[in-house]
C-alpha cells in the first residue's frame, strides 16, 4: 500500500480533493520518514535530511513537469531523485574542496600574522641623524617630513611615534597631517583596496581550481574544461597583480605641498637633495 501511496496523492490532487500545499507537504513528509525506500538508502540519516532540504523547492517544479506517459507519479519522483542526488553530491563535493582550499590558503597567514619583531636598530638612527643634518650642522628637517607625507601609504602609528620627536614635531600634529594626505588620496586608496580584494577573490580562485582537477581524472573531457579555466583564470590574476603595481601608492608632490602649505617646487627640491644625499650614503656603505 505504501508503495502506491505518492501516486493516490497525486491522484487526489488531480482530481481537486487536496490542495496543493498539502499535497507537497504529504511528498516531502513521505521522503523525510521513508529514507529505505528510496535510491539513497546507503546514505546516512543526518546527509539525507539535508538532502531532502534541499531537493524540496526542486520536486516542487517536478509536479508540474510530470505527463502522465509510460510511467507512474511515483516511479517519475522516484527517477527525479536519483538525479538531482547526484548533482547534490557534487555540489557539496565542490563546497568542501572551495571550504578547504579558502583555509589551506589562509592557514599561512594565521600561523605567521604575529606581532613583528622590531628592526628599528642604532643604525637606523645614525643615518636619520646624517639625513636631517646639513653640512653647516643646523638640521632640516623639512625633507624627511616630506619623505613621510610622501609615504604616507606605508606609515604605522608606531613609526609616527618614534619619527615625531626626530624631525622636532608633536605626533598629534603629524597624524593631522597624515590624515589630510590620507583623505586628499581617499579615492585613489579606494581604488587600490578594491583591486587587492578582487586580486585575492581571483587568487583563492586559482586555488581552488588547482584542488578540483585533482579529485578528476585526466585525459576527461570535466579535467580539460577545467584545466583551461585554471589557466585563463591565472593569467587574469597575473595581470590583476600587474596592474596594481602600475598604480601609484606615494602621495604626489603636488599633495605633499598642499599639506604643508608650501610651493610645490620646493617640495621637489626637498625629495631631490634627500634622494641624492641617501644615494651618497649608500655609496659610502658599499665601499666600507
Amino acid at each position: 500500500m505504501q508503495k502506491y501511496l505518492l501516486d493516490e496523492l497525486h491522484s487526489n490532487f488531480i482530481k481537486g480533493k487536496i490542495k496543493r500545499a498539502d499535497f507537497e507537504g504529504a511528498i516531502y513528509n513521505y521522503y523525510l520518514c521513508n529514507q529505505d525506500k528510496t535510491c539513497l538508502r546507503h546514505w546516512t540519516s543526518d546527509e539525507y535530511e539535508d538532502y531532502i532540504s534541499w531537493f524540496y523547492p526542486r520536486f516542487k517544479k517536478a509536479i508540474d513537469s510530470y505527463k502522465e506517459i509510460g510511467s507512474t507519479f511515483g516511479a517519475f519522483l522516484g527517477k527525479y531523485m536519483a538525479l538531482s542526488s547526484k548533482e547534490y553530491h557534487v555540489r557539496q563535493k565542490t563546497q568542501r574542496v572551495i571550504e578547504y582550499s579558502a583555509w589551506s590558503a589562509r592557514a599561512p597567514d594565521l600561523y605567521t600574522h604575529e606581532e613583528s619583531a622590531e628592526y628599528y636598530h642604532e643604525k637606523d638612527e645614525n643615518i636619520l641623524s646624517k639625513l636631517i643634518d646639513n653640512k653647516s650642522g643646523r638640521k632640516n628637517t623639512r625633507r624627511i617630513l616630506a619623505l613621510v607625507l610622501k609615504c604616507y601609504y606605508y606609515i604605522s602609528a608606531d613609526f609616527i611615534e618614534r619619527i615625531a620627536p626626530k624631525i622636532g614635531i608633536d605626533s598629534n600634529e603629524l597624524k593631522e597631517m597624515l590624515e589630510k594626505i590620507c583623505k586628499i588620496r581617499q579615492k585613489k586608496d579606494d581604488a587600490i583596496y578594491r583591486m587587492k580584494e578582487r586580486i585575492y577573490c581571483q587568487y583563492y580562485k586559482c586555488f581552488v581550481y588547482e584542488k578540483r582537477l585533482s579529485f578528476i581524472h585526466e585525459d576527461t573531457a570535466a579535467f580539460n574544461k577545467l584545466k583551461l579555466r585554471l589557466e585563463k583564470t591565472r593569467l587574469r590574476l597575473e595581470r590583476m597583480r600587474m596592474r596594481l603595481k602600475r598604480i601609484r601608492t606615494e602621495a604626489t608632490n603636488q599633495q605633499i605641498a598642499e599639506v604643508l602649505n608650501i610651493k610645490k617646487g620646493t617640495v621637489d627640491a626637498s625629495l631631490h637633495k634627500l634622494k641624492a644625499k641617501l644615494d651618497v650614503l649608500a655609496e659610502k656603505s658599499m665601499l666600507n
